[in-house]
C-alpha cells in the first residue's frame, strides 16, 4: 500500500497561507480579552473582602462589568482588525488599558507587561516569518502559494 502523496505538483492551485503576523497578533489580542474577563471575575469576587485590590476601586458591580465588558469587546474587535496597518497601531494602543488594569488589580501589572512583551514579539516574529516566506516563494515559484 502506498501513502497518498500530498505534495503539490507543478500547476496545482495552492491556497495562500494566512500571514503569520496576522495570526500571532490576532491570537494575542484574543488571549488578552479573556485574561481581562477573568481579571473582572477576580475583581468582582474581591469586591467585599479585605484583600488589597489596588489604588483605583470601582465600587459598583455594574460599572466594573461595564469597564471589563467594553475592554473585552474592544480587544476582540481589534483582533479582527490586525490585517491592516491601522489595526496594528490600534492593537498597540489597546495595550495601555490592559496595563492600566493593574490600578484595579495589582497582579495585572505583571500580566500586562507579559502580554505587552508577547505583543511586541508577535509583531516582530510574525513580520520576520512573513518576509522569509515571501523570499522562499520568490525563489521557488513552482510551489509558491503566497504570490
Amino acid at each position: 500500500m502506498s501513502k497518498k502523496d500530498d505534495r503539490p505538483r507543478p500547476g496545482d492551485r495552492i491556497k495562500p497561507r494566512k500571514p503569520a503576523k496576522v495570526q500571532f497578533t490576532s491570537m494575542m489580542l484574543q488571549l488578552e480579552a479573556f485574561v481581562v474577563l477573568f481579571a473582572g471575575v477576580a475583581l468582582y469576587g474581591l469586591r467585599n473582602t479585605g484583600y488589597e485590590r489596588g489604588p483605583l476601586v470601582i465600587e459598583s458591580p455594574l460599572a466594573l462589568w461595564l469597564v471589563i465588558g467594553v475592554l473585552f469587546v474592544v480587544l476582540l474587535v481589534m483582533s479582527r482588525m490586525v490585517g491592516t496597518p491601522m489595526g496594528y497601531y490600534a492593537g498597540t494602543v489597546v495595550q495601555v488599558p490592559v496595563l492600566a488594569m493593574g490600578l484595579l488589580l495589582p497582579m495585572m501589572f505583571v500580566v500586562g507587561v507579559v502580554f505587552v512583551a508577547m505583543w511586541v514579539v508577535s509583531l516582530r516574529l510574525g513580520g520576520r516569518i512573513d518576509r522569509e516566506r515571501a523570499q522562499y516563494d520568490a525563489e521557488h515559484p513552482e510551489t509558491a502559494p503566497n504570490l
